[in-house]
């Protein structure tokens, strides 16, 4: 087991205990308590992830250069058919900035700008991107598209989920 996955373990282990320190926003109201990552992806609601996610998943807490390569694991081990969802997210919002499918495949060095047939390295290229220039796009997505969450493990991402873990035991003390 490597260190980050111990990490990640003692930080739920320590929450399921209830070893957790208040956030501004828990609930009090049980129906919110969370069981898993799964779970609080079903059942939380868009605003709900986007404000956790807008204040865990930032250039103050996580750096691009911390981020960009936990992104390429995780989105490698994401399935294919949320993969296509992620990118097509990501494509939806950069393109209201006024950046292009094609421009992006180009400038990006994408091997595609079809969704469908993207790459884990595509999508790698994309999120980074869209973390490093776009960082509200980034965050919108992840609370619309939350499966790749679930697949970060860098210790610094660790202290992140372990917020977004708090959320969801909220109430266990």
């Amino acid at each position: 087991m490597s260190s980050s996955d111990k990490y990640k373990r003692e930080i739920m282990n320590d929450l399921a205990h209830g070893n957790t320190e208040s956030l501004d926003d828990v609930s009090s109201d049980p129906s919110k308590d969370y069981q898993s990552f799964d779970d609080f992806a079903q059942r939380s609601s868009h605003e709900e992830r986007r404000q956790l996610f807008g204040r865990s998943f930032n250039h103050n807490s996580i750096p691009p250069s911390q981020m960009e390569p936990e992104l390429q694991k995780a989105i490698a081990q994401i399935k294919p058919n949320e993969r296509d969802d992620v990118a097509r997210a990501f494509f939806k919002h950069l393109k209201q900035r006024g950046l292009d499918e094609r421009h992006l495949e180009r400038d990006l060095g994408l091997s595609t700008h079809n969704p469908n047939r993207m790459n884990a390295d595509d999508l790698s290229k994309l999120a980074s991107f869209t973390y490093h220039s776009h960082p509200d796009i980034f965050q919108e997505v992840m609370a619309e598209q939350p499966a790749l969450i679930k697949f970060l493990s860098n210790p610094v991402v660790g202290a992140a989920l372990g917020a977004i873990a708090a959320k969801w035991f909220g109430g266990r003390k």
